[in-house]
């Protein structure tokens, strides 16, 4: 396969005014400039073969086809998106959803009368914390930037979140509580930025494409209805769990139709999200429309921050203490996919033991693999995506890499 080389027709001013003009259209795709311009080490130069019975397109390249996603003005959509989550968790009887949602005193845990600590059940911090395991469907709509509404369909209920220019409404029809903020208050929530469709998901995978990554094209496909191209990203080096990556790229539009990550492992995706259906039309403005149902209990962004000191965020402040450290001050080892994220908590003993702990420690270890080195020893946490090593004197290094990538991270910090 020959490199891909630039034909040297494009200057940096009009790369650069090519790059602003992207900025300026909220939803478009944010793909690293690396990615634009990397050599065919990265991104491979195979054409859209169709296979028997997919559709019959003209042939893209890799770089073609990312450079269709990045130029793709689709701002307006409405659709129906099925995700499943296999990380492959312990089944802890329902622990792992308290974990999830913040745990019991978590401002969105229910108290006895199911209400929780003041908090909402209708916050959606907590509440598409969900979509991380099982299978679960979406509604989705975005009418450009600034109204968009992602609805979590459940047994005789629903959740929505919708975001109608400055006013962000979190509706749980199983309880008839309602969660209120406005982007300004509340813009740095993660809450607001939870990737619910597969163009969520690419431009997140995206970010993580360089120099270790191989990105082609392998065929064509039918997603909802519409004939699309599939891109496929593979990481390059070995000890990596991410097996790769393919999205269904809409044809017409640029627009991602399905995510599917496949672990290294093999078997089942550990992310598959795709429309069902979609429909690239102007939604309906009533889409967006929300006004509490009478006698719903509605609770304020800053009521909710006021009230979680005395009770969840002291919580989740004293845990991330005694186990996670100072994330902000992690340290990277290696690169690209390989990357490993070493932290230090600053605990002798790694892992609760003892009689004072109860059985919490031994019950911590059994879902781990006890694992020496020239670090010492410590005990090793698996997803079929993400595993982290804690190590007994407080280390920890977690990351998208297999047990022995962590293990010898931690021999070679030694």
């Amino acid at each position: 396969m020959a490199p891909y080389e630039s034909d040297g027709s494009t200057t940096a001013a009009e790369a650069e005014e090519r790059r602003a003009a992207r900025r300026r259209k909220a939803t478009r795709y944010v793909v690293p400039v690396a990615v634009m311009g990397v050599a065919a080490a990265t991104i491979g130069l195979v054409p859209a073969l169709a296979d028997a019975g997919d559709p019959d397109l003209p042939d893209l390249t890799a770089q073609q086809l990312l450079e269709k996603m990045a130029a793709s003005d689709t701002e307006r959509f409405s659709g129906t998106v099925r995700i499943s989550t296999d990380l492959g968790l312990p089944d802890l009887g329902g622990l792992e959803s308290g974990l999830l949602s913040g745990g019991p005193g978590s401002p969105s845990a229910s108290g006895p009368d199911g209400g929780g600590d003041g908090g909402s059940a209708a916050d959606p911090s907590a509440k598409l914390t969900e979509l991380a395991t099982g299978s679960h469907t979406l509604r989705v709509a975005a009418d450009g930037p600034d109204r968009q509404k992602v609805s979590l369909l459940q047994d005789a209920a629903e959740y929505s979140l919708i975001h109608d220019g400055k006013d962000v409404w979190g509706y749980d029809s199983a309880s008839n509580e309602v969660y209120h903020s406005t982007v300004a208050a509340d813009a740095g929530r993660r809450h607001e930025k939870v990737p619910a469709t597969p163009k969520d998901l690419t431009e997140e995978a995206l970010k993580a494409v360089d120099g270790t990554t191989s990105v082609t094209v392998e065929g064509t496909a039918q997603v909802a209805g519409r004939d699309a191209y599939r891109l496929v990203v593979k990481p390059r080096q070995e000890g990596s769990t991410v097996g790769r990556i393919t999205v269904s790229v809409d044809a017409e539009t640029g627009t991602p139709l399905k995510f599917t990550l496949t672990p290294a492992s093999g078997g089942a995706a550990v992310v598959d999200a795709g429309f069902t259906n979609v429909s690239f039309a102007k939604p309906d403005a009533s889409t967006f429309d929300f006004t509490p149902p009478k006698g719903a209990k509605v609770t304020e962004a800053d009521e909710a921050a006021a009230e979680a000191p005395a009770g969840g965020q002291r919580a989740e402040e004293e845990l991330a203490g005694g186990l996670g450290g100072d994330l902000a001050g992690a340290k990277i080892i290696g690169e690209g996919w390989n990357a490993i994220a070493a932290f230090d908590t600053g605990a002798e003993g790694g892992l609760p033991t003892g009689d004072a702990d109860g059985d919490l420690g031994g019950f911590l270890g059994s879902l781990g693999d006890q694992v020496k080195g020239d670090f010492g020893t410590g005990t090793v946490f698996s997803t079929r995506l993400v595993n982290a090593l804690i190590t007994d004197d407080g280390k920890v290094y977690a990351g998208a890499v297999t047990k022995d990538a962590l293990v010898k991270a931690a021999n070679a910090a030694k």
